[in-house]
């Protein structure tokens, strides 16, 4: 046979399989009209247990493979199906059509803002970015501004979540277990490290550097060079450089930003030691209260997973399936639990297509937990 007649033969069984796969989704849309008329739960394990083998035997050694893979998948579709069917839209899906309906057509702009650090943060920079003319109020730990925003001490929270070099922010990750928020925007500034002493300093004087431990990673290659001088990590590059000002060292140096030399009037020994000039830190502005502004292009999930095989796959697959972009994965471990984890994703689709909002019809019977942490735009 030539190529084409083969492929001909490929098409027919294509057409078949559609015509066949549509009509057991019909089939299943109408059991789950017949579960919800008698009470019967939607997922049944053990009929599908029993399926998966019957399948298998019925596919042979050689081609059980496929069927353990693929049905798993349909038998999940199915179950939205049916879901749609007695449940109606997800609890998601309204959430954000009331947040589309009632959210302002811009964010505020004079609203008090939560960072972390002292004045010159990285954060602060970030705030001013996503804001016009915004109050902040600093505090000392990422838990504090999640709590302050939280309990409606202020309004938002800018916190960073990932760096290009140095990779993501775990505590921040950690901590979005544990608090109830949104997030309303995202920005990314760009990171330019410089080593700033008190006036007079010399890099031959410095034996002690200070800085947060994501701008010490960020500038590894620089202090490698620089030989038998401490690193010691502190909570913010802001601070390691009010640290420096208040204690008058002189064998003492702060890894942070231009900025902080002017506030601190810090003298800058060596400009730009960060490893990578493309050097970007992304941050999310968080509220207590959903709100989805104009233009809002990305959404974050969180979800709990059942702990069994393929079910990472089957969430991704749904993604592919409706056309909607994996931006981000980061998966972190739930505390207090035998070994499960928390996925976090970023997928780049807008808020208004019919596809995106299909994304939460299928997922909610398909993960153990899933929270919706915003749909938003980020600030480049």
């Amino acid at each position: 046979m030539e190529l084409k007649e083969y492929r001909r033969e490929i098409d027919e069984i294509d057409g078949q399989l559609v015509e066949l796969l549509k009509r057991r989704l019909g089939i299943s849309a109408e059991i789950g009209k017949y579960k919800a008329a008698n009470r019967l739960p939607i997922y049944d394990p053990e009929r599908e247990r029993e399926k998966l083998g019957e399948l298998a035997r019925l596919a042979g050694d050689d081609c059980a493979i496929l069927t353990d893979a693929i049905y798993p998948l349909i038998f999940d579709i199915s179950r939205s199906a049916q879901h749609r069917v007695t449940a109606g839209p997800s609890p998601i899906r309204e959430m954000i059509a009331a947040a589309l309906e009632s959210t302002p057509a811009q964010l505020p702009e004079r609203p008090l803002v939560a960072c972390q650090g002292v004045e010159g943060a990285y954060s602060q920079l970030a705030c001013e970015r996503i804001f016009s003319h915004p109050g902040i109020m600093y505090f000392k730990t990422f838990e504090a501004v999640f709590s302050a925003v939280e309990h409606g001490l202020c309004q938002y929270g800018v916190l960073p979540l990932e760096n290009s070099t140095a990779g993501s922010v775990n505590r921040i990750y950690d901590l979005m277990i544990q608090h109830d928020f949104y997030i309303s925007r995202s920005c990314r500034v760009k990171v330019d490290h410089c080593l700033l002493a008190n006036p007079g300093v010399e890099l031959g004087d410095v034996r002690e550097i200070f800085s947060h431990e994501q701008a010490i990673s960020q500038c590894s290659d620089f202090l490698k060079k620089l030989g038998d001088v401490k690193v010691t990590a502190c909570e913010n590059t802001a601070a390691a450089a009010k640290y420096i000002f208040e204690s008058g060292r002189r064998d003492a140096a702060a890894l942070s930003s231009q900025s902080c030399a002017d506030i601190y009037s810090l003298n800058c020994i060596e400009r730009s030691v960060q490893n990578n000039e493309g050097n970007f830190t992304r941050f999310i502005c968080i509220s207590k209260n959903l709100n989805i502004y104009p233009g809002a292009n990305r959404t974050s999930l969180m979800m709990v997973l059942p702990n069994h095989r393929g079910s990472l796959y089957r969430v991704l697959s749904r993604f592919t399936a409706l056309g909607i972009n994996l931006i981000k994965l980061e998966s972190r471990p739930l505390p207090n639990s035998d070994f499960e984890f928390m996925f976090y994703f970023d997928l780049d689709a807008s808020v208004y297509s019919d596809e995106f909002l299909r994304v939460f019809d299928d997922l909610e019977t398909a993960v153990a937990r899933i929270k919706y942490l915003g749909s938003y735009s980020e600030v480049v």
